[in-house]
C-alpha cells in the first residue's frame, strides 16, 4: 500500500502527535456543538405574567467592553466616516440583495466573553430574586446599603488626584447645591494635533491651554459613557477664533447638545435670562473699541443732564499660572458659575437631567487642582425612592394580553434605574386608546441591573403594572442586540403581531401615525419602515471605531436609525429562526444588525424599505411619527398637546 504525501513527509512519532491534536480539536468541536445549547436551553427567561423567553443567549458571543477602548481600525486607509447622503431613499437596495456579502461580524478570539458573563451573573441575581434571598439581604447586610449622603466634604488637591481627578456626589445635587474649585491654570504647550483649532498653511503646532469641569451622571448601562450634565470649557488658547473663550454643553445619550459659547460680550437684552442673570458677562476683548454709543447719543445725554452710567470692564477671568476660586450652584432654572467672586455665566438646565444626577465632578485638561469642596447636598439618596417617580395606580397598568393577532407590537428598549422614563411612557403614549383597546400592545424590554436595590423595585415596578419582560442578563451596552431579538421572539410568539416595532424608552411614539405608515404598504409584502441610512460607512477610528476584523466593508447595509423602525412579521420570524439555529450574525450596533438581518431575508423575498425623515433620530420635528431624546416632561406634554390640541407638535422646553 502506498503512503501518503503526507506522511511521508513526517516521522513517526511527530505523525502521532498531529493525529491525537486533530482528534482533541475534534471532541472540542462536538463538546461546543452539544453542550452549549443544552446548558443555555435551561436558562431561564422573562418575568411577570408574560412567557418566558427561552432563546436567550443562544447565539454567537460578544465582544468585551475592555476591547471597546480607544483603538483604531487596521489594514486599512481611513475613509469619510461620514455619511453619505446619496442614493433615492424610497428605493429597494436589490443591489445588495443581489452581492454576495461576507459579514464576519465577531472574530474568534470575542466569543463567549460578554454574552456567557452577564448570562451567568444575571442568572445568579435572579434566583436570589425569586427565591427572596436578595431581598433578606438588603435588609440585614450593611455592605449592600447604600453610601453615606454626607451635607457636604472636601477634598484636597493630593486627594483628588489620587481619585483620578472625579469628586463621587453619591446622592447627586439638590436645589441651591453649590462646588467650589481651587486651581490654576497650567501654562499653554503646543499641540500638532488640536481638537479645538485648526492649522494654518505653515504652522506646525498651535498653543493651547484649556481644561474641562464636568458634572457627570452615573452609568445607566454598563459600556456607556456617562452622560454629561454640565460641560463647562474655558478655552484660554488655542480655540478657533484665536480668543479666549468659555463653552458649555451636555452629553445626553451620548449626543452632544448645541454649545453655548461665551466671547467676551455680554448677552443680549432680549436673550432669556437663568434666575434673573445674563448667560454671558462681558470681559475685556483686544478688538473692543468701547464705543458700545455712538458721540451724537453721548451728546444727547450731555444736553439733557442725564448722567452716564458707570461700568467696570473684567478681563478674562483665567490666566496661565494665576490662581482662581470657581463657584457652581444649582438654581432653580440652571446652573450659576462664579469666578473670584464675580458672576460669570449661567447654563439652562437641559431636557433629560434632574439634579441629582449629578453624581461625580470630573475636573480634567491644563490645570493644578488645589482643594474641591461640594456643600449643601442631599442627605437621602434618590435612587432609594423610585417612588417620586412611580405612581401605582390603576389606570396605568397594562391591559391584558388579547387573545388572537394585534396589528401592532411595540418593543421598548429600557434600562433598569429609568422609572422615571418607563412611567412618563405610561402615561403619555401608552394611553392611545389603540393600546387600551389591545389592538396594539407594548412593553419595556429591561436587563437586570448592576445595584441589587435597582433590581429589588424593578420587580415591585413588573409586578404592579404588567408591562416589563425581563431579559435575564447583566445589562450591557454590547449586548443590546440581545433585547431586540427578544423583542422579535416576544412579537411572533408571545403577542403575534401583523408589525413589530422597536423603541426606546425617551422616544415618543405616535402609534396611529405608525400604523398608517405601514397600512400604505399594499398587499403581503414585506416592509423594513423608519429613518433609513444609505451608504452609511463605519467610524474607523476613535473609541467607537469598527476594525476591519468587525465589519471588512467599506459600507453598512441600509439600516433604520435604533430609536425607531418597525418592520413585518415574516422578518421577525426569519431573525428569530436563524437565532435559535446559531446562523444569525450579531454585530455590536443595534441598528445595524437588524440592517444586516433584514438585508439577508431580501436575498430570498423582496422587501419594501419605506423612509420617512419623521421617524426622527435626534430630537423631534413638527408633524413627527416618532421623536427621540424627550424627557419626561417632554414626553408628558407631548400627549397634552395630542389630546387638547390635536397637533403633533414638540415640546422644546429647556
Amino acid at each position: 500500500m502506498k503512503r501518503g504525501k503526507v506522511d511521508s513527509m513526517l516521522p513517526p512519532s511527530r505523525l502521532g502527535m498531529v493525529q491525537i491534536l486533530i482528534g482533541a480539536v475534534f471532541v472540542y468541536l462536538l463538546f461546543i456543538t452539544f453542550e452549549i445549547p443544552h446548558v443555555l436551553k435551561h436558562g431561564f427567561g422573562s418575568s411577570g405574567s408574560d412567557d418566558s423567553l427561552d432563546a436567550l443567549l443562544r447565539t454567537f458571543m460578544l465582544e468585551s467592553e475592555e476591547e471597546m477602548g480607544e483603538r483604531d481600525a487596521t489594514s486599512r486607509p481611513t475613509e469619510d466616516p461620514f455619511r453619505d447622503s446619496g442614493g433615492s431613499p424610497y428605493r429597494t437596495p436589490r443591489g445588495e440583495r443581489a452581492r454576495s456579502r461576507k459579514y464576519r461580524a465577531w472574530s474568534s478570539r470575542t466569543l463567549c466573553l460578554t454574552p456567557m458573563n452577564a448570562w451567568t451573573a444575571g442568572k445568579k441575581l435572579w434566583a436570589e430574586l425569586e427565591s427572596g434571598k436578595l431581598e433578606f439581604g438588603l435588609k440585614n447586610k450593611s455592605e449592600n446599603r447604600s453610601e453615606p449622603c454626607p451635607y457636604s466634604f472636601i477634598l484636597s488637591g493630593s486627594e483628588f488626584e489620587a481619585r483620578k481627578r472625579v469628586m463621587v456626589l453619591p446622592c447627586g445635587m439638590t436645589l441651591w447645591s453649590h462646588i467650589t474649585v481651587v486651581g490654576t491654570p497650567k501654562w499653554a504647550h503646543s499641540e500638532y494635533d488640536p481638537k479645538i483649532s485648526m492649522l494654518k498653511e505653515g504652522d506646525e503646532a498651535v498653543m493651547v491651554s484649556q481644561f474641562m469641569m464636568e458634572l457627570q451622571g452615573l452609568k445607566n448601562v454598563e459600556g456607556e459613557d456617562p452622560p454629561r450634565i454640565l460641560h463647562f470649557n474655558p478655552r484660554l488658547k488655542g480655540d478657533w477664533s484665536g480668543k479666549p473663550v468659555i463653552e458649555q454643553n451636555t452629553c445626553y445619550r451620548m449626543q452632544w447638545g448645541s454649545a453655548l459659547r461665551c466671547e467676551g460680550w455680554k448677552s443680549r437684552a432680549d436673550e432669556d435670562t437663568v434666575d434673573g442673570q445674563v448667560k454671558c458677562e462681558k470681559w475685556i476683548r483686544d478688538d473692543d473699541d468701547h464705543s458700545e454709543e455712538s458721540k451724537a447719543t453721548w451728546w444727547l445725554n450731555r444736553l439733557i443732564g442725564r448722567t452716564k452710567k458707570v461700568t467696570i470692564d473684567w478681563p478674562y477671568p483665567f490666566a496661565e499660572g494665576k490662581l482662581f476660586v470657581l463657584t457652581v450652584s444649582a438654581g432653580l432654572e440652571g446652573y450659576h458659575i462664579n469666578v473670584d467672586g464675580r458672576h460669570l455665566t449661567s447654563f439652562l438646565y437641559r431636557t433629560g437631567f434632574a439634579l441629582e444626577d449629578a453624581t461625580g465632578l470630573s475636573i480634567n485638561g491644563d490645570i493644578d487642582v488645589h482643594s474641591v469642596l461640594a456643600a449643601s447636598l442631599p442627605t437621602s439618596h434618590p435612587s432609594f425612592a423610585p417612588s417620586m417617580h412611580l405612581e401605582m395606580v390603576s389606570r396605568w397598568k397594562a391591559p391584558s394580553l388579547p387573545y388572537g393577532h394585534v396589528e401592532l407590537f411595540v418593543g421598548i428598549l429600557s434600562a433598569g434605574n429609568h422609572f422615571a422614563e418607563r412611567m412618563a411612557v405610561r402615561k403619555s403614549w401608552m394611553q392611545h386608546k389603540l393600546i387600551k383597546s389591545s389592538r396594539v400592545v407594548a412593553r419595556f424590554f429591561v436587563a437586570l441591573h448592576g445595584r441589587n436595590e435597582v433590581n429589588m423595585e424593578l420587580m415591585k415596578e413588573v409586578g404592579y403594572f404588567g408591562d416589563i419582560v425581563i431579559v435575564p442578563y447583566m445589562d450591557n451596552y454590547d449586548l443590546v442586540v440581545l433585547k431586540t431579538v427578544a423583542i422579535c421572539e416576544y412579537g411572533i410568539r408571545t403577542v403575534p403581531a401583523k408589525y413589530i416595532m422597536k423603541c426606546d424608552d425617551d422616544t415618543f411614539v405616535r402609534v396611529d401615525a405608525v400604523l398608517k405608515e405601514a397600512w400604505k404598504v399594499h398587499g403581503h409584502r414585506s416592509l423594513y419602515i423608519g429613518n433609513i441610512n444609505y451608504h452609511h460607512k463605519p467610524l474607523r477610528h476613535g473609541k467607537w471605531a469598527v476594525t476591519y476584523e468587525e465589519w471588512p466593508e467599506e459600507d453598512y447595509p441600509s439600516y433604520a436609525n435604533g430609536p425607531g423602525y418597525v418592520l413585518s412579521s415574516d422578518i421577525a420570524k426569519f431573525i428569530v429562526s436563524d437565532f435559535e439555529k446559531h446562523k444569525l450574525r450579531l454585530f455590536k450596533m443595534e441598528d445595524v444588525s437588524m440592517g444586516m438581518w433584514v438585508e439577508q431575508f431580501n436575498n430570498s423575498k423582496p422587501v419594501e424599505y419605506v423612509h420617512s425623515l419623521k421617524f426622527c433620530q435626534f430630537g423631534c420635528i413638527d408633524d413627527y411619527y416618532t421623536a427621540h431624546y424627550q424627557s419626561p416632561r417632554q414626553m408628558i406634554c407631548m400627549w397634552d398637546k395630542l389630546q387638547h390640541q390635536g397637533k403633533p407638535q414638540c415640546c422644546n422646553m429647556r
